[in-house]
């Protein structure tokens, strides 16, 4: 790696560590899932969603169970 590379690298990290730091002193809560947490309460469409995402979920394991029995009667 150039030394010139390894310099340029080195002063992007010292300026984003300075920019989290400042943030931090803002107190400006930094993104992630958590802030998502509620976001869709009293939704209609993503009930309906919902609603979908746990059919398809329950229909998949009734399908793994099945196959299971299936490996199980074959073993016998």
């Amino acid at each position: 790696m150039s030394q010139v590379t390894l310099e340029d690298r080195i002063t992007a990290l010292e300026r984003e560590v300075a920019e989290l730091k400042a943030a931090l002193m803002d107190g400006a809560r930094p993104k992630d899932w958590r802030r998502t947490i509620g976001m869709f309460a009293g939704d209609e469409v993503m009930k309906q969603i919902f609603d979908e995402a746990l059919k398809f979920r329950e229909a998949d394991r009734a399908r793994a169970r099945s196959r299971q029995r299936k490996a199980r009667r074959a073993k016998q």
